[in-house]
C-alpha cells in the first residue's frame, strides 16, 4: 500500500511540473504579440522547449503508474525511455540556444527618443530571408515591441528608416509605407504610396 501511494506522490509531481512547464510558457507567447512585453517573450517563449517537457512530464507520470517489479522489465523500460529522454534533451537545448529570435540586421534609434528603436531581424530557417521589422519602446523589463510588418524576399524590402522623431518609412519594391509613431508607442495605419 505505502507502494502505491508513493507512486501516486511522485505521479501527481510530475503532471504538477508539466502545468507548471505550461503555465510558463502562457506567459511568453502573449508577449510574443504586438504589444509585448520584450524580456518575457525573450525568456518564456521557448514552445519546442516548454511545451516539449510538459508532455514528457505527462508521459513519464503516466509510466510512474506502473509497477515493474521483474528485472527485464526494468531493463527493457530503461532501454526504451533512455534514447527518448537523451533525444528529447537534445531538442530542449538546441531549439533554446537556437530560438526563432533571428538575426540582428539594423538598430536605429529614433531621432531625439532612444527610449523608441527600430529593429530590422532575419528570422528565416532558410537561406532565403524574411525580414521581419519591429518598433521597441522603452527600456528593461517595461520595454515593448510593435510589429511593424514582415517581409520575405520576394517582396523586395530596401530598408526600414526614421524619416522624422515619430515617423517609420519602410520601402519595399513596389510601395513606400510611412508609420506614424504614438505617444506610447504604438503604431498608426499606414500611409501606403505605390512605386
Amino acid at each position: 500500500m505505502a507502494a502505491a501511494a508513493r507512486h501516486r506522490r511522485i505521479e501527481w509531481w510530475f503532471r504538477g511540473a508539466a502545468l507548471v512547464a505550461l503555465l510558463a510558457y502562457l506567459p511568453g507567447h502573449q508577449a510574443s504579440r504586438s504589444g509585448g512585453l520584450v524580456e518575457v517573450e525573450h525568456w518564456l517563449n521557448h514552445p519546442v522547449l516548454l511545451l516539449g517537457a510538459a508532455a514528457v512530464l505527462l508521459v513519464v507520470s503516466m509510466v510512474v503508474q506502473f509497477e515493474f517489479r521483474a528485472r527485464w522489465a526494468q531493463i527493457g523500460f530503461a532501454a526504451v525511455l533512455s534514447p527518448l529522454i537523451v533525444i528529447g534533451a537534445a531538442i530542449g537545448a538546441l531549439a533554446y540556444a537556437f530560438g526563432d529570435d533571428g538575426r540582428l540586421i539594423d538598430r536605429k534609434p529614433a531621432p531625439g527618443n532612444p527610449r523608441h528603436v527600430l529593429t530590422v531581424t532575419d528570422i528565416a530557417f532558410s537561406i532565403d530571408p524574411i525580414y521581419r521589422v519591429e518598433l521597441l519602446t522603452g527600456s528593461g523589463w517595461s520595454a515593448r515591441h510593435w510589429d511593424v510588418g514582415t517581409w520575405e524576399e520576394g517582396d523586395g524590402f530596401r530598408r526600414a528608416e526614421w524619416s522624422g522623431p515619430d515617423r517609420i518609412t519602410v520601402t519595399v519594391e513596389h510601395e513606400t509605407r510611412v508609420y506614424t509613431v504614438g505617444g506610447d508607442g504604438r503604431l498608426g495605419q499606414p500611409e501606403v504610396t505605390p512605386r
